[in-house]
């Protein structure tokens, strides 16, 4: 499949790789089937992705593993909220969180409460809300990515 998408152009979509949102995300619930692009010089999952939207070719998300941001990163999550993903474990699960990054980019922070879950089995995802107030929707890393590049 071939879309031609705002950022990055025309480019190609193996059917297989579609991620599908059966609720869509949070605030688009219309947007329901995505694709992961990666820069193709840095490994998938090592660094920021895009979750590009099929429908809407100029809609993309940036995300990011949060682990690469809080190695400790374990939000709780009512397993009724993930059910529709079928079965999961730490092999095919894949937890992605959002970055937003505006104009002034020291500004850039990533949402820890509303990770994005897929099943990398059945393509089957979701974005919950982690239950408690242990995590900020708005958390700033322009310093911690900073530091992360500089080596330190």
């Amino acid at each position: 499949m071939e879309i031609n998408t705002k950022n990055f152009g025309f480019i190609n979509i193996e059917e297989e790789k579609i991620i599908h949102f059966t609720g869509g995300i949070i605030g688009f619930p219309e947007l329901t089937d995505f694709s992961l692009i990666h820069d193709v010089e840095q490994e998938a999952g090592n660094s920021i992705q895009w979750l590009q939207s099929m429908q809407e070719p100029a809609f993309a998300l940036t995300v990011v593993d949060p682990l690469l941001i809080l190695p400790q990163y374990n939000p709780q999550i009512e397993d009724e909220l993930l059910t529709p993903l079928g079965e999961l474990n730490e092999d095919n699960m894949l937890v992605l969180i959002t970055i937003t990054v505006p104009s002034d980019i020291t500004k850039m922070t990533v949402n820890l409460r509303g990770p994005i879950v897929i099943n990398t089995d059945n393509k089957k995802a979701c974005q919950v809300i982690a239950e408690g107030e242990g995590y900020a929707v708005k958390y700033p890393v322009y310093e911690l990515l900073k530091a992360r590049k500089a080596g330190e």
